[in-house]
């Protein structure tokens, strides 16, 4: 891109300077071949980046993402892929972290079963049936059962009273414990903000020191480069005009000698 704008400025500038009038010489010839040569030397072997984007402009210019795009399309059409870039991973294991409850779980989605109920049984007080009325198993356990369900019942009496009364500040204490935890986490974020902007500020400046220099280079380049031609130009002048002279001069001692004859 910018070798292709340095040989653009030499042409500008020889075209200004009224050494490009009439047809191409060889010296204009040659120097189009080199600044060809120069271009595509720099990427025949790797990709060379040479955009700063902090510096460059024409991004937004009407066509730009439109031939980028083209160019994309164009390298992925082209492109096909002669291996597995996966090949050397092994085989996830995708049940490595199943438990058996997962495992069943999934069977049963897989078998597109519905979802078993939560039983309730466990909280009922079922009497005995009417063929168990006069047995005393039976009544016993009916019995234990509800003795069962009553101290599940007490015991979340007591929980509920430990709530009531140590609840309060336990839940103050997991708030507060979560407010530090979102301080920190801002804090880290901040930081990184910073850093994210330390470094766009310190790219930026460093793509427009390189900018500038770089246009000052190519300014220098083009000047040299016209200059060069410029005199390679003046010394075909001369050489075609001592070649001339050298003519007329031939001419002249043909002249004296036929006269002296």
């Amino acid at each position: 891109m910018r070798w292709s704008q340095c040989a653009g400025d030499v042409y500008y500038v020889m075209a200004s300077a009224g050494v490009m009038n009439g047809p191409e010489s060889a010296q204009t010839q040659k120097i189009s071949a080199s600044l060809r040569m120069a271009g595509t030397g720099l990427v025949a072997g790797e990709v060379v980046v040479d955009a700063l984007p902090y510096f460059d402009q024409g991004y937004e210019a009407p066509g730009v993402r439109e031939a980028a795009a083209a160019l994309v399309e164009e390298e992925t059409r082209r492109y096909r892929p002669t291996k597995n870039y996966l090949s050397y991973l092994t085989a996830p294991d995708y049940s490595a972290f199943e438990t058996d409850i997962m495992r069943n779980e999934f069977e049963r989605l897989a078998a597109r079963q519905p979802i078993e109920l939560l039983s309730m049984k466990r909280y009922e007080l079922p009497a005995p049936s009417s063929g168990q009325k006069n047995d005393i198993t039976a009544w016993q356990e009916c019995v234990n059962n509800s003795m069962a369900q009553l101290e599940h019942q007490a015991v979340r009496i007591e929980n509920l009273e430990l709530m009531s009364q140590h609840g309060c500040n336990a839940w103050k204490v997991y708030n507060e414990n979560l407010v530090h935890m979102i301080e920190h986490a801002q804090k880290e974020l901040q930081k990184l903000r910073k850093h994210i902007q330390d470094l766009n500020w310190q790219r930026k400046n460093m793509q427009l020191t390189a900018g500038s220099k770089l246009r000052e280079m190519e300014s220098t380049w083009v000047s040299l480069v016209s200059k060069n031609y410029e005199i390679e130009r003046t010394i075909v002048q001369l050489e075609n005009e001592i070649f001339q002279m050298k003519q007329q001069h031939g001419e002249a001692n043909k002249e004296n000698i036929r006269q002296d004859f």
